[in-house]
C-alpha cells in the first residue's frame, strides 16, 4: 500500500493528541517581535501574545521554506512517496502558494506533493485534516481522498466574533469585514469565511454579550438536524467558550464537541477575546 503523509499548518488549531494519533505534521507559522522570533505553537504560547499586546503587536509570516524541505527529506526516508498538504486559506495566508511552489522541489526529493487550499482557519481546517487522516487510514486511493475533500470543505463552517476588529485590520485581514465606526457604537459583526477563503460579515450585532447570543443562533440554525462534530475556539476567553460550549451541546445533535484556545498567530490577528464555532457534517 502506498504511503501517503500528511501535513498541515499550525494555524488549524489541532490539539495534539490527534496530531498524534493520525501521525499528522504541522508545520509551524512564525510570530515575529522586534528582537526575536517564535515558531506558532512551539516556543511561544497563545497567553505570552496576549500579554505582550499592550506593549507589542507582532507580525506574522509562513513556515520556513528550509523546514518544508528537511520535512520532505525525512518522509522519503521514511518510505513515503506522496505527500497530501493541507493550508489555511490562500485568502488569509501565503501558506498555501508557498508550500505549492514547492512541488518541483518535493519532485527532486522524490516525491509527489497535492497541495489543498482549505478555504478556511483554525478548527475550520482542522477538520478538513481530520477528514484526510481517517480516509488515509482507511486506505482511501488517494484521488479519491483528493476529491472528496474537494466537497466536504464547503460543508464546514466556522463562525466567530471579536471584542476588537484592531487586529485584524492591523495584520490586513480585516477581508470583507467593516469596522471603524461600528467598534466605536459596540456594534459586533459575526464573521465568517467565505467560498473564495475571505473574512466577512454574515450579521451585526451590538455588545459582547448581544453579539454571542447572536453567534449560538445562526450555529444553531447553520446546523438544524444535521449530526454535527463541533469546535468552540476562543482567544483568552475560556469562561465564554465554555458557555457557548454547554449552549450548543443543549440543543444540538452532535458526535463530538469540545473546546480550545487559538494558537498564537491566529491569536496575533484576532487579538483577546475571540470566541467562534467551526462544525462538520459527522
Amino acid at each position: 500500500m502506498n504511503k501517503i503523509a500528511l501535513i498541515t499548518d499550525s494555524t488549524s488549531d489541532l490539539p495534539k493528541e490527534i496530531q498524534e494519533m493520525y501521525n499528522i505534521e504541522v508545520l509551524p507559522l512564525h510570530v515575529i517581535y522586534k528582537d526575536a522570533e517564535y515558531e506558532d505553537g512551539v516556543d511561544i504560547t497563545p497567553e505570552e501574545v496576549y500579554n505582550s499586546l499592550p506593549r507589542e503587536i507582532p507580525t506574522t509570516s509562513l513556515p520556513s521554506a528550509g523546514r518544508v524541505v528537511e520535512l520532505f527529506q525525512r518522509l522519503k526516508e521514511e518510505g513515503y512517496r506522496d505527500v497530501l498538504s493541507i493550508h489555511i486559506s490562500s485568502g488569509l495566508s501565503g501558506t498555501y502558494a508557498m508550500i505549492k511552489n514547492l512541488e518541483e522541489t518535493a519532485k527532486n526529493i522524490g516525491l509527489r506533493l497535492h497541495v489543498i487550499d482549505s478555504k478556511s482557519i483554525s478548527m475550520g481546517l482542522g477538520f478538513l485534516v481530520i477528514k484526510a487522516a481517517q480516509l488515509i487510514e482507511s486506505n482511501t486511493p488517494l484521488n479519491e481522498i483528493i476529491s472528496t475533500l474537494d466537497r466536504f470543505k464547503s460543508e464546514i463552517k466556522v463562525f466567530f466574533v471579536l471584542k476588537s476588529l484592531e487586529y485584524l485590520r492591523k495584520g490586513g485581514r480585516i477581508g470583507l469585514v467593516e469596522g471603524t465606526l461600528g467598534d466605536m457604537l459596540s456594534i459586533k459583526p459575526i464573521i465568517s469565511v467565505n467560498s473564495e477563503g475571505i473574512y466577512y460579515t454574515v450579521v451585526k450585532s451590538r455588545g459582547r454579550k448581544g453579539s454571542i447570543r447572536k453567534l449560538v443562533d445562526i450555529v444553531k440554525n447553520a446546523i438544524g438536524k444535521s449530526r454535527v462534530r463541533v469546535a468552540v475556539m476562543h482567544g483568552n476567553a475560556l469562561d465564554e467558550a465554555m458557555g457557548i460550549l454547554q449552549s450548543i451541546k443543549d440543543g444540538v445533535d452532535t458526535s463530538g464537541i469540545f473546546a480550545g484556545q487559538v494558537g498564537p498567530v491566529v491569536g496575533v490577528h484576532t487579538g483577546p477575546g475571540l470566541v467562534g464555532v467551526g462544525f462538520c457534517p459527522e
